[in-house]
């Protein structure tokens, strides 16, 4: 039995989420559907990193284990992705399949995973299905204080959605800025792990401030105060985008 990591990217916009659900289509079973169809026989996968339903994604990794493609050389395998790539609905890509260690994860070997969420302040048509159309004044030195004030920190159980199975709420983030890039005010943001939700917890909340709705201080309070009622998780998911997982 070998193991492969398949790199994928797609558009959320049509999927419920990223991992496989009963009675709603997902990320997984399209690409699990696709390789099915073409070995011939039942794959299943597993995630690195779940993307919540209309979230997108540059790089996102799956694993799987198989002895259907024993005798596949590299070559075959560059064919194999064109032809799953022709099976998979457009707004789902492959990037890459290879082989593993056998004991290689890809969600338990992964070392962070990166974010970027995306607003643009000007109506634009093109790209109201994969950012966030935010009309109003904000002040991007205090979006900043906000960003590098969340890097002292490693409890995030404010940011987390509730009914969340998680043994604990600590993360290490890397880095946390908002910046501008082409049309966009981007968010972002990298961590060892995301909590449920938590990217958008944060860029809700961190827009209260940039609105002066809400202060510096008052922001690390939230975070402090433990307790997800006082966070903002409202804003769109399409506005998010997982940018890679890193191992």
């Amino acid at each position: 039995m070998l193991r492969y990591f398949i790199e994928v990217f797609y558009k959320g916009t049509h999927y419920s989420g990223f991992q496989i659900q009963q009675n709603a289509n997902s990320i997984q079973a399209e690409v699990e559907q696709a390789l099915s169809i073409f070995l011939k026989g039942e794959v299943s996968l597993t995630g690195s990193s779940r993307t919540d339903a209309g979230v997108h994604a540059l790089s996102n990794y799956f694993h799987f284990d198989s002895v259907l493609l024993v005798n596949y050389t590299p070559e075959s395998i560059s064919k194999m992705v064109y032809n799953l790539n022709a099976i998979l609905p457009d707004d789902i890509v492959i990037k890459q399949i290879y082989q593993v260690k056998s004991d290689a994860h890809c969600r338990f070997d992964a070392i962070s995973r990166a974010y970027k969420y995306f607003i643009y302040q000007q109506k634009d048509p093109f790209l109201s299905d994969r950012a966030f159309y935010y009309p109003y004044p904000l002040d991007i030195a205090l979006l900043n204080a906000a960003a590098t004030a969340i890097q002292s920190y490693k409890d995030f159980t404010s940011f987390s959605k509730k009914n969340t199975q998680v043994a604990h709420f600590e993360c290490s983030i890397l880095k946390s800025e908002w910046v501008f890039e082409n049309n966009f005010l981007a968010y972002n943001v990298e961590a060892n792990r995301f909590l449920r939700g938590m990217v958008k917890g944060l860029v809700g909340t961190m827009l209260k401030v940039g609105t002066g709705k809400l202060s510096v201080a008052e922001f690390c309070s939230i975070v402090e105060g433990k307790d997800c009622s006082k966070a903002d998780f409202s804003v769109p998911p399409h506005g998010l985008c997982l940018i890679t997982v890193s191992y």
